[in-house]
């Protein structure tokens, strides 16, 4: 590649996949957009990365966004946001990766750089982070899932909220109402997102990988659907594990809890 529009660093099992256009704010171009999909394809196929974080470079912005000038100065350039194809959609990017995704939000995450940090597993942020939603102020209606997804995490009126102002949401009341897990000083962002990295890598990858799809596939339905593919897909897999398994297993739960005490 040209440029390194993404950056990846392999260490210990954690991939670190980093937005690299500081000066641009991490706007999400088109190159960009290809670098990406590529990058998490990759971490998805190699069995020694058991966990991720997405990040931006610098301390500005996680990601600004679709970059506003190439849409402007491209004819269907706009059609990006209702994009289908994974490398040219940011949010399918990173859903196509089976292992735990860590969002580790830097600065801003605006409009589609906010759809992009909702598409990650678990959200931490420091307290330079603030997200907004301008879908409405640009007029570009959301098409990577922020419409109905943010409502859900956080709220229908809150989300409306957002939406229809476009106003900035801070770090800390991002965490109050349920957006993000932990915020933290700028330089410990990367540092905790390592150790709840690591804390999940240490997880069999394969039953993982099933426990973030019947998560995310129960999450797609309704609860009742969701607690029936619960039902299925347990009976299913608990058949199959042996009593000396759980007895092994239980001796290292509690084995790390005393660790942890």
């Amino acid at each position: 590649m040209s440029e390194d529009l993404v950056l990846l660093d392999i260490e210990d099992g954690v991939a670190t996949v980093t937005l690299n256009r500081p000066q641009a704010m991490n706007a999400l171009s088109k190159a960009l957009r290809s670098q990406l999909y590529q990058v998490m394809k990759q971490v998805d196929g190699d069995d020694s990365v058991r966990a991720v974080i997405l990040t931006g470079a610098g301390e500005r912005a996680f990601t600004a966004g679709l970059d506003l000038k190439e849409l402007g100065s491209e004819e269907g350039a706009l059609g990006a946001a209702n994009a289908e194809g994974a490398d040219e959609n940011p949010v399918k990017a990173i859903e196509l990766c089976r292992k735990p995704v860590i969002g580790a939000i830097n600065g801003v995450a605006i409009t589609g750089g906010f759809e992009v940090a909702i598409a990650c597993d678990v959200l931490i942020a420091s307290t330079n982070a603030r997200f907004a939603d301008t879908h409405a102020r640009v007029g570009i209606v959301p098409g990577w899932g922020l419409s109905q997804k943010l409502s859900r995490m956080i709220g229908i009126s809150r989300a409306k909220e957002l939406s229809f102002t476009g106003n900035f949401l801070d770090a800390q009341t991002a965490k109050a109402w349920g957006l993000v897990n932990h915020v933290v000083e700028p330089v410990e962002l990367l540092p905790l997102a390592r150790k709840l990295a690591n804390d999940m890598a240490s997880i069999d990858p394969t039953f993982l990988a099933q426990y973030k799809k019947l998560i995310d596939d129960g999450y797609a339905q309704s609860f009742s659907d969701g607690l029936a593919l619960e039902a299925e897909l347990s009976s299913a897999a608990n058949s199959a594990v042996t009593p000396e398994e759980v007895e092994a297993r239980r001796e290292a739960v509690q084995a790390r809890a005393r660790q942890q005490d």
